[in-house]
């Protein structure tokens, strides 16, 4: 028994294109900050107790800039991915959800952008 119509049969179309990617990616960057959680709860001990150099120091080590970076990513990455599915289930207009998840994906690029420069300058004024 198919389900398919004719025509979506010489499209190609069907369920599990696109979407399976975007679901087993929110997984992914899900599992990632879950990990990176526990590092951040020690950064952020850390910033608060201690002097700024010595935050500094720490952060400037190899692994923990890593964490940093990998932070930043997940979550942004993982936080445009969720905006992006709440743009395509609840608005309707095909056109303004082409432009609001642009506009979704452009801000948190240039978040992201806006943090990783951060986390550079403080390695290079240390």
């Amino acid at each position: 028994m198919e389900f398919r119509s004719p025509l979506a049969k010489v499209r190609g179309l069907g369920s599990a294109k696109a979407g399976v990617t975007h679901w087993w990616m929110q997984r992914v960057s899900a599992v990632a900050l879950i990990i990176l959680t526990f590092w951040f709860i020690t950064f952020l001990d850390l910033s608060l107790h201690a002097p700024f150099q010595q935050t500094v120091e720490w952060l400037a080590s190899p692994l923990n800039t890593v964490c940093m970076v990998a932070l930043i990513l997940a979550v942004f990455y993982h936080a445009a991915l969720g905006l992006q599915v709440v743009i395509e289930d609840y608005i309707a207009a095909e056109g303004v959800k082409i432009v609001a998840v642009w506009t979704v994906n452009l801000g948190f690029l240039l978040l992201a952008l806006a943090a990783l420069i951060a986390v550079f300058r403080i390695l290079l004024i240390g």
